[in-house]
């Protein structure tokens, strides 16, 4: 690539629960923008910048894993224990389909 061109971004969907929409003060749906290959790590990237009061609510801030009680679904398939760097489905990177991030329901 020539130094004086940008990577293209691709704009990607993220359905966040209710905790992280009303602590971001954002939609419950928000538009991240992702340069180069479109992964878990890319869009949490892109959330954690363009929303920097959600830093540390989906993956520890020291250790960069993804929270226990969180889940991340990808065209209906829980993408959780999939690697951070592994590409996601066409429809997610072509904004077709939003990658949605979950607060896991537990209890005893």
């Amino acid at each position: 690539m020539n130094p004086n061109e940008t990577a293209a971004t691709v704009p990607i969907r993220v359905r966040l629960p209710y905790q992280l929409h009303t602590l971001a003060k954002a939609d419950p749906e928000v538009t991240v923008c992702v340069s180069g290959a479109v992964t878990q790590r890319a869009i949490l990237d892109a959330l954690d910048a363009a929303y920097p009061m959600l830093r540390g609510t989906v993956r520890d801030p020291a250790s960069g894993r993804r929270r226990p009680r969180v889940r991340v679904f990808a065209c209906n398939e829980d993408i959780s224990h999939d690697s951070l760097d592994a590409p996601l489905p066409t429809a997610i990177a072509a904004g077709k389909e939003p990658l949605f991030i979950l607060g896991a329901i537990s209890g005893g």
